[in-house]
């Protein structure tokens, strides 16, 4: 990438979003088995091999600076003195529950911005488990990259990514032509430009429209459990869940694999007021399921490139089988519709305000976000191909989503290796019994797919040939190339 490249609207509104407060990174706590026995050679040293790999990416030796022009602005440009050891550390835990001392550590570290005057990214090697295994705590601020792009960012630790990157190419020579377009190009500017103005005024008109609906039901029930000042803390806790029961629902209900999972979402939920001893809110609680703007085949780009669906979870619904089929249909008319239309996409209007407005608008903007949903609930693609470091194979990613100001929850899922790994990221103080929620999804999984008691009065019966399973609708097949930015439909996202 050239030395310097100004910040995309959208990652600009990231940067100038965040607080102390309010930290606006994305995250995912990696957990690896054992490296492997050595055969002849020295085992690599981990922590070695991660900062050589992540020097090795050129997005991540970049920093953000303010820019004379436009007013407002700012820059990506090369950090001249970047030092790979101010950004990858090593910690050592205690090894009697290492999952959950890796989770516990791993809320600390995300409490902390990222330092805004170095490339805006950390990691951290978590050593101590009794049988060799260790995790590696990632997070890269917004503005550096969506949930697509941090994959494809992070993907390069990984030994079969690494070892198939190629030399970075000399750009080739561009004839020199003149600065002033020509009539047809001024034409087709023109009309893109007025496209692009009409789309952002009619999402414009759809979020005053649905915070004025919203700001007319509210009735403050939802409040106590998923709206709260920040305290400045947070507590994650991780699920896994059975792709092959996940996509079993799909087959018998319809819909997609996500649709079953959002539905989950909703059923613990609904479990989780009920089990806190609070009455139901009066209305839904609204999700923002983030979706990808990136066209399939489209060359990876830089930043975020991002709309949303809006999604009422239906809490209030006692019965299952009903919680999914309102989530299906819900999510069906959002595709219809399309990424561009709608509340959802009000990440669309950053597009069309000039830097100075995100410089000084971000306090407003930042305080907006309850006024559209209550919870971000996203998902993150990931290669299907097995992956490892140093040898080690990746057992589980988790990854993490930011909190928007004014909110408690934030629920993120990867699909790897035949599980759904999901990242529950609180406010500490307003949700101290997360791990109570994340026992729900379980148990919600477990009642949308009960496993039938076997009866041991009868002949076993061989199983059939296995059906095959149609992949999870938001993991492309990357085998052990670089991520491509390739969403076969939508995507939920960080």
């Amino acid at each position: 990438m050239s030395s310097s490249e100004l910040l995309a609207p959208l990652d600009l509104a990231f940067w100038h979003l965040e607080s102390a407060a309010h930290p606006l990174h994305l995250g995912a706590l990696v957990h690896f088995g054992p490296v492997p026995p050595a055969t002849g050679h020295e085992p690599p040293d981990v922590l070695e091999l991660l900062a050589r790999r992540a020097a090795a990416v050129p997005r991540l030796r970049m920093r953000v600076r303010d820019v004379l022009l436009p007013v407002g602005g700012a820059a990506w440009s090369a950090d001249p003195d970047f030092d790979v050891s101010r950004h990858v550390r090593r910690i050592a835990l205690p090894g009697a529950d290492f999952p959950a001392e890796a989770a516990r550590l791993a809320a600390e570290l995300m409490e902390q911005p990222v330092e805004r005057g170095l490339p805006p990214w950390e990691m951290y090697l978590l050593s101590g488990a009794p049988d060799g295994s260790f995790a590696v705590l990632v997070k890269l601020h917004h503005a550096l990259a969506d949930g697509m792009r941090a994959v494809a960012i992070g993907a390069g630790i990984f030994d079969e990514i690494a070892a198939g990157r190629r030399p970075a190419r000399r750009p080739r020579p561009v004839p020199p032509r003149s600065w002033l377009p020509g009539p047809g190009r001024l034409f087709d500017l023109a009309r893109e430009r007025l496209g692009d103005l009409g789309r952002a005024v009619e999402v414009g008109v759809s979020v005053v429209g649905s915070s004025v609906v919203r700001a007319g039901r509210l009735d403050g029930r939802p409040a106590a459990a998923l709206a709260a000042d920040s305290s400045g803390t947070r507590r994650i806790a991780t699920v896994t869940l059975p792709l092959d029961r996940v996509q079993r629902i799909r087959r018998t209900t319809g819909g997609t694999a996500n649709d079953v999972l959002l539905a989950v979402v909703a059923g613990a939920l609904r479990r989780w007021f009920d089990g806190r001893g609070l009455p139901l809110p009066g209305a839904d609680p609204r999700a923002l399921v983030p979706v990808s703007r990136r066209r399939p085949g489209a060359p990876p780009g830089p930043g975020n490139s991002l709309s949303g669906y809006l999604l009422d979870l239906p809490v209030t619904e006692p019965d299952p089988a009903a919680r999914l089929a309102a989530v299906r249909h819900a999510m069906d008319r959002n595709k219809a519709a399309g990424p561009f239309r709608g509340a959802g996409a009000v990440a669309l209007l950053a597009d069309q305000l000039p830097p100075l407005a995100h410089r000084f608008g971000a306090p407003f903007a930042s305080g907006a976000a309850r006024l559209l949903f209550d919870l971000l609930v996203t998902q993150v693609p990931l290669p299907r191909s097995a992956l490892s470091l140093g040898g080690a194979p990746l057992r589980a990613l988790f990854p993490m989503a930011p909190l928007a100001r004014g909110q408690s929850l934030a629920v993120a899922m990867s699909p790897y290796g035949g599980q759904v790994h999901i990242g529950l990221v609180a406010d500490g103080a307003a949700v101290p019994d997360l791990d109570a929620l994340a026992a729900a999804l379980t148990a919600e999984l477990e009642l949308l797919d009960p496993v039938p008691e076997p009866d041991l009065d009868l002949e076993l019966v061989p199983d059939l040939a296995p059906v095959p399973e149609p992949d999870l609708d938001l993991a492309p097949d990357l085998d052990t190339k670089p991520v491509p930015e390739q969403v076969p439909e939508p995507v939920p996202e960080s």
